[in-house]
């Protein structure tokens, strides 16, 4: 709910703080006093546009903060939390509008800087204000359908067919991105068949390119290692080559080791290790120098699969390592068209049963629609009589969509249609209503959408504030005390602030406020004060006889104040 209202240098406020309850608040006050500026600077807080029109004479800046009081559950808090913006689930939401006397605007949210459009949109979930200029709200006929969901407490029914709907566009996206695939699949048949089979008769492998490189470097320089691998072994064999001389010199220490005391036993070791490793060494190099001289026509072998390997990378646009992949799917995307039509017939089966769940669901609260909506026409008609709209007609229109135009809420448009006069057609509630015929429209609306207690509602609309801004303009008596007594009704399920001119309507508050102008010297400031009982029923007795206060006034005052239970 709204809780407070700051308000800094806009118009004729030079300073003003207000803090609001809960229930039904009246707002009265002359003509001219200033409760329209009240609704400005609101409405600047709530991201209506504002110009340097509002800032006080003088001032460099007019400020403007409304606090909100709401519960962690609040859908503006979820709101918030997407745009980082979510302060503790105790904390109130601030928002907050600076304008300064050159028409530049500035917009917070708990001191954080914020896009004007950031308030626009939390104001319109935040405060509904109904009045002769309405700008969203019921008047916005893309919430009828919602309210009408909301009345028939068909809210559970229009979660299912959106979740149906999801999962028929998800079906419908697979179909076509298969079909899609399908498509260019078949325009690059010729040439997948043709890479496919010259990849496959190429094969490659990955890390061949390195290791083919490699061998084709050594093989390059074969020769200067065949002459050194001789020059080797040429050495290694020369005279008893130097394993027999490492042999030799074994025996003639071995000879003699007895009478060495093992003295030169770590000597004969080392020479038995050495001749090993002579022996392999020698073995190394004649297989070495063997693999060469059979190696002959390697060298040009290795650069024709290097140079295929390349060019065929080349061609494809992609690293030679990845050729394997490439031919992997080459292949894949063939078999996709071989195996194409049975594919889609599956996508397309998917697709229909998708569509037929969404659409039976659909239709079912189509059905569940058109039924609440006769019942909510019921009690909106006699709604309409004591608010002197006995000659209007209200109704609901429920009518199916084309099947491009069915959403995730449905297959139906839903529209509130009124007609003011006799034998007139019916329009659009926003283009037939006027001045105060719109207000008690949106009045008798919310009283019949009002959602009982025991359906589980709290707030009125959904939305915890609502505003009607002179909804008893043209009326009085009787009407107007029927206007005083809707209001209260709504106000048990939401918080209602209601501008007013009429003392039938301000006698039901709960809460009452006076706008003034006061005069001090050449200055004039709008001020608001807080109404106690006896000052209550002055400002009732005012409202009843004009200017002058008679003790007549004031007897009329008691008892409209006894009728409503002040």
């Amino acid at each position: 709910m709204l809780q407070g209202l700051s308000i800094r240098d806009v118009v004729l406020i030079d300073r003003l703080d207000l803090g609001f309850e809960t229930g039904l608040s009246a707002l009265t006050g002359e003509t001219g006093a200033g409760k329209s500026i009240l609704l400005d600077a609101l409405g600047l807080a709530l991201g209506a546009r504002g110009d340097a029109g509002l800032v006080a004479k003088g001032a460099a800046q007019a400020s403007v903060s409304a606090s909100f009081a709401l519960d962690g559950k609040h859908p503006v808090r979820a709101l918030l939390a997407e745009r980082g913006l979510a302060p503790d689930a105790e904390e109130l939401i601030i928002l907050r509008r600076v304008i300064g006397a050159d028409g530049r605007s500035r917009a917070f949210v708990n001191d954080q800087p914020v896009p004007v459009g950031t308030l626009r949109e939390l104001g319109h979930r935040l405060v509904e204000i109904h009045g002769q200029f309405d700008t969203h709200g019921l008047l916005d006929a893309s919430t009828h359908r919602g309210a009408l969901d909301t009345f028939g407490v068909l809210g559970g029914e229009a979660d299912q067919v959106a979740t149906l709907h999801a999962a028929w566009r998800q079906a419908v996206t697979a179909e076509e991105e298969a079909r899609e695939r399908a498509a260019k699949a078949a325009t690059d048949e010729a040439f997948l068949r043709h890479a496919v089979e010259e990849l496959e008769q190429l094969d490659p492998k990955p890390g061949e390119e390195t290791e083919l490189a490699q061998r084709r470097a050594m093989l390059a320089a074969r020769e200067k290692l065949v002459e050194a691998l001789a020059a080797a072994r040429a050495d290694l064999a020369a005279g008893k080559g130097v394993e027999g001389a490492l042999r030799g010199a074994e025996r003639h220490l071995a000879r003699v080791a007895p009478q060495a005391m093992g003295k030169i036993d770590r000597a004969l070791a080392a020479l038995d290790r050495a001749a090993i490793e002579a022996a392999d060494a020698m073995a190394e190099v004649e297989a070495l120098e063997n693999a060469l001289d059979l190696d002959t026509g390697d060298l040009e072998s290795a650069e024709e699969r290097l140079f295929a390997l390349r060019a065929a990378a080349r061609k494809h646009r992609v690293e030679v390592d990845r050729l394997a992949d490439l031919k992997a799917e080459f292949a894949a995307r063939l078999a996709t068209l071989d195996d194409g039509e049975e594919g889609l017939k599956r996508l397309a089966t998917a697709t229909a049963k998708a569509r037929a769940a969404y659409a039976e669901a659909a239709r079912a609260l189509s059905v569940n629609r058109r039924t609440a909506a006769q019942k909510l026409d019921k009690a909106i008609a006699k709604e309409l009589p004591p608010l002197k709209l006995d000659k209007a007609k209200f109704r609901t229109r429920v009518e199916e969509l084309p099947e491009a135009s069915w959403s995730a809420s449905g297959l139906d448009r839903v529209a509130f249609e009124v007609a003011t006069n006799p034998g007139a057609d019916l329009g659009p509630i926003d283009r037939i209503a006027s001045g105060g015929e719109l207000a008690r429209f949106m009045l008798a609306l919310k009283v019949a959408l009002r959602v009982p207690a025991d359906r589980g509602a709290r707030k009125a609309g959904g939305l915890p504030t609502l505003i009607f801004d002179e909804v008893d303009s043209g009326i009085g008596g009787a009407v107007a005390a029927a206007v005083g007594e809707r209001l209260v009704v709504l106000a048990e399920s939401a918080q209602i602030l209601v501008v007013t001119h009429s003392p039938q309507v301000a006698a039901k508050a709960q809460h009452h406020w006076r706008v003034i102008k006061k005069t001090a010297g050449r200055t004039v400031a709008t001020a608001v004060d807080a109404l106690d009982a006896k000052a209550r029923r002055e400002e009732i007795a005012r409202m009843l006889s004009g200017a002058s206060v008679t003790e007549a006034a004031r007897a009329a005052a008691d008892d409209l104040l006894a009728g409503a239970g002040a």
